[in-house]
């Protein structure tokens, strides 16, 4: 092999490494997104189900609520 041919063989190399770590960052990236959807998903149902919760023990408090 020349060093034309090894220097060849050594970019494709380089090439199929940087792809393999492109990839595993884009899939670390889709994770933490998808982790903080679900985080939000969770806080907004808390969110409702509490102020859910208040608007019911006012409506109790007034007498509202039937």
């Amino acid at each position: 092999m020349d060093n034309s041919q090894k220097a060849s063989y050594h970019a494709g190399e380089a090439k199929g490494q940087m792809q393999e770590k492109s990839s595993q960052m884009i899939d670390k990236a889709k994770d933490t997104a998808q982790s903080a959807k679900q985080s939000m998903q969770e806080t907004g149902q808390q969110m409702a189900a509490k102020a859910q919760g208040a608007a019911d023990g006012m409506k109790n408090a007034m007498g509202m609520n039937k």
